[in-house]
């Protein structure tokens, strides 16, 4: 790169105040671009604003200016050290290739954070490092296909250029304009001094305050009402280097760590899990392995069962659970009046990873095992539905739009016991293949229709049906058999994907209702997680983990109703399928037949997001307490609906809901690295 005022024609001559000055200016241009990334940040997620008053985000700025002034302290570590000596201070061609670099590095990662929190809701985080541990080829085609990467990489060179120029320029003006004839800078115990000094002032703004205590921490930022001005607050290169240093260290060092005697925290997750219907086995070496045996009455007349998890399928865009947004889920919500909804339903997750282990194999979302799919934990023995099928006699069968190396789901499965997988290679002349992740939607219903009219019917079976079509970045065939959204800013195009997929579902179930199987068949519609709406409710966002969960078959309504308003997660999805099967069943599900709940109880959940965040939380029916890593507790009063809302109570939290959540996470971390969470020990 050059530029017609580069200085590097002519000697260089620098002072003592020169290099300071060059070095502060420097500083001050940093500190202003990223401003102008939070304020493009801001901007790009107008929609998140809502009716928060401009002071909350005048205070979000100056959050994040203690955070941005951390990082340019970085920036400037080699200019500091540079006034130990007056050679290298001198080396100012080094110094504004550094600034350039450092400065074009954090600005790629400000550039790359707009789509990312407008997609997640959360600054950058591991999970930028989760996908690319995947297939490259079909993460650079989701980026590549699903935003204008050609634009940000075009705009982001030319803004490196102009940041080389400036500093260039910030050079030339920093330069002394009258030097002595014979100037050999200043002497070491005066540039000794300088460096202390500055030295000390580093350390100041790279803690961000002078209280004692640690340093600046990302809770700090946490000081509105407003969830995304909190988030702005934060800074996409510190919260990126945070993620990497969790993620790249030892995963056991992630975990949960006790809180508790081991004692208390069994009898509190029994005591939260364990109903009337259940024996506790193996007490000692297994802390909720159960005999369940449901109640006669509760069972319904059925011999199959099809789980079919839906992609994104957020409530608050779910116009059975009263969403203002009309017209997405018209197939669904025409669905439900032939089952039993449950409307305060949550994912355990907030990606389809979770939301699969967690729904078919009745393990929950833990702190440190975000991606256990893919881990060596992965690779135990759980009692979730494959088990407990497979062990009745029944066939199985998995279609999935995609490729079944994503996530290792065969590798997950196959060990769980599925044997039957119809994935992207197997479809021929598809109605549409997204060039990143398969089949469309209407193909992977028609196959799966297809292919459970052929199951034999000397067998029971089991099946789970997977959507993709809404997932970024949303490539759907061109002829949409549906009327594209266009009301909803940023969300529309997210919005036209969740209205294909229902119209989807309701094709599938215009076949499936024809078939002689279908009169004995339960069919278990769940979303596999969220996404964001127009609002954030409460710092954990519910809308990311609210999904519908709906039972359609033999008797459902006549014995269970129409609505229930019981709080559940993915983790409850098992026991309840069982329940409706009846007989006895060993298990070790942490969760919940949610039809064979005690007289008052209503409902409790243990959610997380993805990533690197270790924020956990627990939901029951009018309140969630949200648990940051090393931070005090926070509690909300929620409602969701028609017209959401969470308002913080300033009181004292629950210590009961406290006490659950932390047994809960202990037990199950304990149980997963012991490898005891299955029926049968296997140490």
């Amino acid at each position: 790169m050059t530029s017609p005022d580069v200085p590097n024609r002519q000697p260089t001559v620098v002072t003592l105040k020169s290099h300071l000055t060059f070095t502060l200016y420097s500083g001050l241009a940093l500190l202003v671009l990223y401003t102008l990334l939070r304020v493009a940040l801001l901007a790009y997620n107008r929609d998140l604003i809502g009716d928060s008053p401009a002071a909350v985000f005048a205070e979000a700025f100056f959050n994040g200016l203690r955070f941005d002034l951390r990082l340019v302290v970085f920036a400037c570590i080699p200019l500091l050290l540079s006034l130990l000596s007056h050679r290298a201070m001198v080396a100012r061609g080094f110094h504004r290739l550094w600034l350039t670099g450092f400065a074009s590095l954090t600005l790629f990662l400000g550039i790359t954070e707009l789509d990312f929190y407008r997609e997640f809701h959360q600054r950058l985080n591991s999970l930028v490092f989760q996908y690319f541990q995947e297939d490259l080829r079909t993460v650079a085609s989701m980026l590549w296909n699903g935003f204008p990467v050609g634009r940000y990489l075009l705009a982001w060179a030319l803004a490196t250029w102009l940041l080389y120029w400036l500093f260039a320029r910030i050079d030339l003006a920093s330069r002394p304009r009258v030097v002595a004839a014979h100037h050999h800078g200043a002497p070491w115990y005066m540039r000794g001094t300088v460096f202390f000094l500055c030295l000390v002032v580093a350390v100041i703004a790279a803690r961000g305050h002078v209280r004692q205590g640690p340093p600046l921490r990302w809770g700090d930022a946490y000081t509105t009402d407003s969830i995304f001005a909190n988030h702005l607050g934060l800074n996409a290169s510190l919260s990126l280097a945070d993620a990497a240093k969790h993620h790249f260290g030892a995963h056991r060092d992630n975990a949960w760590k006790a809180t508790m005697p081991d004692e208390q925290a069994r009898a509190l997750t029994r005591e939260m899990l364990l109903t009337p219907h259940d024996k506790l086995v193996d007490a000692d070496s297994a802390v909720i392995r159960r005999d369940s045996t449901p109640p006669a009455e509760g069972t319904l007349p059925i011999r199959n069962v099809v789980v079919i998890l839906m992609e994104s399928f957020a409530g608050h865009s779910v116009g059975a659970l009263g969403s203002p947004i009309e017209g997405i889920t018209p197939n669904f919500d025409r669905l439900a009046k032939e089952g039993l909804l449950f409307d305060r339903f949550f994912s355990n997750g907030t990606h389809t990873h979770q939301g699969m282990f967690a729904t078919m194999a009745c393990f929950p979302n833990l702190p440190g095992f975000e991606y256990l799919m893919r881990m060596p934990e992965g690779a135990h023995q759980f009692s979730g539905l494959p088990q407990q099928l497979s062990a009745r006699g029944f066939d199985d069968l998995y279609v999935y739009n995609g490729n079944f190396q994503w996530d290792n789901q065969s590798g997950f499965f196959s060990n769980q016991g599925m044997t039957r997988f119809i994935g992207r290679e197997d479809f021929i002349d598809p109605v549409f293949m997204d060039p990143t992740w398969g089949v469309s939607d209407q193909d992977m219903f028609d196959r799966g229709a297809a292919e459970l009219a052929r199951m034999p019917a000397d067998k029971p079976f089991y099946a789970l049906l997977q959507t993709l079509s809404n997932h970024t970045p949303y490539a759907l065939p061109e002829n949409l058999p549906v009327e594209p959204v266009t009301d909803q800013g940023g969300l529309n195009d997210h919005l036209t994907a969740m209205r294909y997929a229902d119209w989807a579902l309701g094709q599938f179930f215009d076949k499936v209702k024809k078939e002689p199987y279908y009169k004995d068949t339960l069919f278990v519609l769940v979303g596999d997680h969220g996404f964001g709406g127009h609002q954030q409710l409460t710092e954990m966002d519910l809308f990311r983990f609210n999904v519908p969960l709906l039972l359609i078959g033999p008797g459902v309504q006549e014995k269970f109703g129409s609505v229930n308003h019981t709080v559940g997660t993915q983790v409850d999805v098992v026991p309840t399928i069982m329940g409706r099967l009846g007989g006895e069943t060993r298990h070790q599900c942490w969760g919940r037949d949610l039809l064979n709940l005690p007289e008052g109880d209503t409902g409790i959940g243990v959610i997380k997001p993805s990533g690197s965040d270790q924020t956990v939380a627990i939901v029951t029916a009018e309140r969630i307490l949200v648990q940051p890593k090393d931070f005090e507790p926070s509690q909300y009063r929620y409602r969701l609906g028609a017209e959401p809302k969470a308002e913080r109570e300033t009181g004292a939290i629950d210590p009961k809901l406290k006490q659950y959540l932390e047994a809960f996470l202990q037990t199950a971390t304990t149980s997963l690295l012991d490898n005891t969470a299955g029926v049968k020990d296997s140490k």
